[in-house]
């Protein structure tokens, strides 16, 4: 009698990543995953205790992805710009996995890669040493919420799409002009949440970094 495959924890997190681009983290489970693999759920656990440490490994490698071939340019606010935006392009790429990193955190090797590139950048800005973490964690948290929140509109079906279009329309070129008055009076110049990404990731971004460098002494 033939034994089951033992899978390696490389074929797992590449498994895991593949279900996670056409599920979300809440309905991915250990279970779902090892019906994939053609095994059951104790063989997983041999590699992850839980689903949540399973998780928080795909979501490392998304990080590894973004410092493959990194190299550190530029002054303080260029190099940091770079990582935020090579993180946008990765979770770009796996938008299911953006909230996980934002839930769940990562301790593995491409989440330490990228905070010692954004620890040593901050280093280089002339912070004194005890405002460093402070920043580091502010700068962290705004990117999180901001990729999160682009996976998420980047999830939706162009039926979502539509629809949310439509409510936007309604909602907005419909107000009433006299208990909205200044939702009325802006409403054609409103764009939708899903309109500039990118250069509302990079303003939002640079206005945190001029906060930032009107501290250094």
């Amino acid at each position: 009698m033939t034994g089951r495959r033992r899978w390696s924890t490389e074929e797992i997190l590449d498994t895991a990543a593949e279900l996670l681009r056409t599920s979300d983290a809440e309905s991915f489970s250990v279970r779902k995953l090892a019906a994939v693999l053609g095994t059951d759920s104790s063989s997983l656990y041999r590699h992850f205790r839980n689903k949540t440490e399973l998780l928080r490994a795909v979501a490392d490698r998304i990080l590894l992805a973004a410092m493959d071939g990194y190299r550190p340019e530029g002054n303080w606010k260029q190099r940091v710009t770079a990582l935020a935006l090579r993180l946008r392009e990765v979770f770009g790429e796996q938008p299911q996995l953006a909230a996980v990193w934002g839930r769940y955190g990562s301790g593995g090797t491409g989440s330490r890669l990228v905070m010692e590139e954004l620890l040593q950048a901050l280093r280089a800005s002339g912070l004194p040493d005890e405002e460093v973490p402070v920043r580091y964690h502010r700068i962290v948290i705004l990117l999180a919420a901001l990729i999160a929140s682009e996976a998420g509109i980047s999830t939706i079906t162009p039926n979502e799409y539509e629809q949310g279009m439509e409510q936007f329309r309604v909602a907005v070129l419909g107000a009433d002009p006299e208990r909205f008055p200044a939702l009325a009076h802006f409403a054609r110049d409103i764009r939708p949440l899903g309109a500039d990404r990118r250069a509302a990731f990079e303003e939002i971004l640079a206005a945190q970094l001029a906060h930032i460098e009107a501290q250094i002494p």
